[in-house]
This record gives structure tokens, sequence and C-alpha cells, in this order.
């Protein structure tokens, strides 16, 4: 459901814990594996830090569990036997984000909720809702309305807690940016999502090439189809034909997102008098 290659940047910001006791945040940018030239952030928002030694042992046993369904258990487990332990919400971030990358959307959207209990304005799980919402809200639904309104909710909340509510503390600049880099595009592709179904062409442009232009490292594929096809709607069609040419680079033949993209390169194709590419400006 989401871009994968920001894992480990994600792992580091996302997830990381202070150990009972300490007085720097446990990470491995603060050690002397720092690249050369690099500069720490300033301080950001404390991470989680548990208040026992037992509670960060029992942390730690539960974060080293994979499987979705038993990182789950944990999780609970962990939560019932330490109430008021700062470091729930990060065992449930890890677990929707497992459930995540297995596009178990219920699930998905279950713990991204469980973690906005514990953390009202966690960046990466009200972006989880929102993107749940999005994209699984059907027309039929009788709460539709509330749903499409939540995820936008959401995903504007996001976009200022990215600057607030992501520790930062001892981290390297450059990967706190393609951290935020990566969660705007995601907010904005969610917010042009919205858009895109409610057929705001242009209003799905404008949220679209953000998603592209503010991590344009790792664009989004879908993001990329969805800007293509705002602008076809729109009879901009050498600039719709542009990004219909990096959705088909961006996917595979075969998958409903690369057989899309190829179908909507194709049309353009037609439409512009079968010139591949957008003449230069």
């Amino acid at each position: 459901m989401k871009r994968t290659a920001i894992i480990t940047i994600i792992a580091v910001l996302g997830i990381s814990a202070w150990s009972f006791g300490q007085t720097k945040p446990a990470t491995p940018s603060t050690t002397s594996g720092q690249a050369a030239g690099q500069t720490a952030a300033p301080a950001g928002k404390r991470p989680p830090q548990a208040k026992t030694q037992p509670e960060f042992e029992a942390y730690k046993t539960a974060a080293v569990i994979t499987d979705p369904a038993a990182q789950e258990k944990a999780a609970d487990d962990f939560a019932t036997k330490f109430p008021d332990s700062e470091l729930r919400a990060l065992l449930y971030k890890q677990v929707m984000r497992s459930y995540q990358q297995i596009n178990n959307a219920d699930k998905m959207l279950a713990m991204s909720r469980k973690v906005l209990t514990f953390d009202l304005d966690d960046p990466d799980s009200l972006l989880g809702v929102a993107q749940v919402l999005a994209e699984r809200t059907r027309d039929t639904d009788l709460d539709k309305d509330q749903r499409l309104a939540e995820a936008r909710k959401d995903a504007e909340r996001a976009l200022v807690t990215i600057d607030t509510d992501i520790p930062t503390a001892g981290q390297q600049q450059d990967k706190i940016d393609a951290y935020k880099g990566f969660l705007r595009s995601e907010a904005y592709a969610i917010l042009g999502t919205l858009d895109f179904n409610a057929k705001a062409w242009a209003a799905a442009e404008e949220n679209l090439k953000k998603s592209i232009d503010v991590f344009p490292q790792q664009p989004d594929p879908i993001a990329v189809f969805r800007l293509s096809v705002a602008l076809d709607m729109q009879n901009k069609y050498p600039d719709a034909l542009k990004y219909a040419n990096q959705a088909v680079d961006l996917t595979k033949a075969g998958t409903n997102a690369g057989d899309a993209a190829r179908k909507e390169k194709d049309r353009l194709v037609q439409l512009i008098g079968g010139i591949s590419e957008p003449p230069a400006k």
C-alpha cells in the first residue's frame, strides 16, 4: 500500500526508543559511524522512554517479533502489563506497518487508530488512517462522507505534525529530511486521491504534483498515474503523456497499476498524433 524503500529510515526515526536510564538516544546515528561531513539535527520531540528496566526489557522482547498476528498479541500483552508506558505506541506502529506490508487494510486501520489513542498527533498513524479511508471508502458506504472528511482532516493534520512530532534528537539531517519528505509525499498523495475520486481534477493535479515534487527520489507510481489522468481530464494531453510515460517506467506490465498506466499512455499517444513523448517546451 505504501512505498517500501524508505523502511530503513522509518525504522530509525519512526520506532526508535530510549532505553531505560540513558541520557542520549539509543540510535545508530549517535555513534562514531556517522558519515563524515554530516551533522546531527537539532533535538526535536523526545522519543518515547521506558520508566523502568523491566518495562524496557519487555518492550525489546516484543519489538523483535515479526509475524503481524504475533506482534499484535505481544503489543496487547505489553499494553496490559504496562498501561501507562510511552512505548505502547511504538509497538502498535510496528504492527501497523506489518499489516500494511501484507496489504491488510482493516488491521492497518485498526492499529493506526490504536496508536492515535496514545498519540493524537503521530503523523505516520494519521496517514495510516487517512490512506485506508481514502482508498477503501466506497460510494455505497452509508458513512462515506464522514470517512472521506476524516481522511482529509487526518492528512492535513499530518502535514502539520510532520514538523512537530517526529523525534529528531541525534539523527542525521539527511535522514530526517528524507523521512519527512516521504511522509509529506504520502499526505499529498492521499489528498490528491480524495480529489481524484471526487473528480476535482484541478485540485487533484495540484496535490498529486506536490506529492511527486516533495519526494522526487521515490515517486509513488499510483500518484503519477492519477496525475496523468487528472491532466488528461483537463485536456492537458502533452503533460498527461509525460506522467503516463513515467507511470509506465515505474510499474510492471501485468499488474493492475502497470496495465492501467500503459492503457492511459496508449490513449494519449493516439490523442496527440502518435507522439510518444510531449514536445519540448
